[in-house]
């Protein structure tokens, strides 16, 4: 690793990327991630890729589509809005197996919305708004570090299950800046060399092996379901071998609140307080949201009593947490919507309210 260096989310999420061995960059400003786009305008170009700011964010995905056909590792980037116009494209990019990172530096909505942070992208990201059977790996750093390393990962994931992968992030980590260590600086793939790494890879054959074709359209119903089949069995495997999460202070405690992103920061703050009070309270924190961590849950203890899902939602990731229970807890929602934060303090009256209602 790098020395340590103090700088903006979107900044060090870019520069990840970058030291990951990113070469090709396609977007379209919108706030709050405009940062990451003028970074890699600047910077991408200079390390010998291609930067590319599209005409919009429909134009943008399909030029993330053509690069990665190519083999090359691709970075989008945008936020909530734009990645809804992206949606058709994604679900291409899954039916052709194609590996891309998309950063979702998400804001409150819907529609145009506000500017300011949100989480209510949950069902968007996990779900898609695409057609057909598909998922998209998703990964939801809580700190600009955990953002820098899932970015080294996002890329690794999306070239060994050949999927995009997401990085929800959200406009708070967006723009925040934090000391962060680098990854060291990979070197990206050659021109030479994707052939033998990536034999999918549209790269012009020149004699030296069959032709690949790569499409989103079968006629057949039987060749679809054939492929469908396949790839439900590499999301099967996903959902083995890829959930991750963070149990804090879950030994003993009573109340378990379900937090991800940045917000999982603030509760950790309420939970020392409502310590401080003799409540035992710990969380569960989803670093991957698909595949949701419903093993997290089956480490928690008979001591507990009740689970709190707290979001900047309307309570889209409570479905999952129910769904994670199986009926052993009751579950809770806190929220906050409209680019409203949750601060520590509003996480521990409405926990004390709801633990007096029950």
């Amino acid at each position: 690793m790098t020395e340590k260096k103090l700088m903006k989310g979107n900044e060090a999420f870019a520069e990840a990327a970058l030291r990951n061995g990113c070469r090709f960059y396609f977007g379209y400003p919108i706030t709050p991630q405009n940062e990451l786009t003028e970074y890699m305008s600047r910077e991408l170009p200079l390390r010998g890729g291609s930067f590319v700011q599209a005409e919009s964010e429909l134009a943008a995905i399909n030029m993330a589509y053509g690069g990665a056909v190519s083999g090359g590792r691709v970075l989008i980037s945008s936020s909530s809005p734009g990645i809804a116009l992206m949606q058709e494209g994604i679900s291409f990019l899954c039916s052709t197996e194609l590996p891309v990172v998309l950063i979702n530096v998400s804001r409150g909505g819907p529609g145009i919305g506000t500017i300011q942070p949100g989480q209510a992208d949950y069902n968007q990201a996990t779900r898609g708004g695409g057609n057909g059977d598909y998922h998209v790996i998703v990964y939801a750093p809580s700190s600009i570090q955990e953002g820098v390393d899932l970015i080294g990962k996002a890329f690794e994931m999306a070239d060994l299950y050949r999927n995009p992968v997401m990085i929800l992030a959200d406009g708070m980590l967006g723009q925040m800046m934090e000391p962060v260590l680098l990854p060291e600086e990979k070197n990206p793939l050659r021109e030479e060399d994707i052939p033998s790494v990536k034999p999918w890879a549209l790269t012009g054959h020149k004699e030296k092996r069959p032709h690949n074709v790569i499409k989103s359209l079968f006629l057949v119903p039987e060749a679809l379901e054939k492929n469908l089949t396949r790839w439900y069995g590499k999301y099967q495997r996903a959902t083995e071998e890829l959930p991750e999460y963070e149990l804090y202070q879950t030994e003993d405690a009573e109340i378990i609140y379900v937090a991800y992103g940045s917000t999982a920061r603030i509760v950790k703050e309420s939970i020392q307080m409502l310590r401080e009070e003799g409540i035992k309270a710990g969380l569960v924190r989803p670093v991957s949201l698909w595949p949701f961590p419903e093993k997290a849950f089956e480490e928690l203890g008979p001591q507990v009593k009740n689970l709190i899902s707290v979001e900047l939602s309307m309570g889209q990731m409570i479905q999952d947490v129910k769904l994670a229970s199986a009926g052993r807890w009751p579950v809770s929602l806190i929220n906050k919507v409209g680019g409203i934060l949750l601060s520590p303090q509003d996480i521990v009256d409405e926990t004390k309210k709801l633990e007096v209602n029950r």
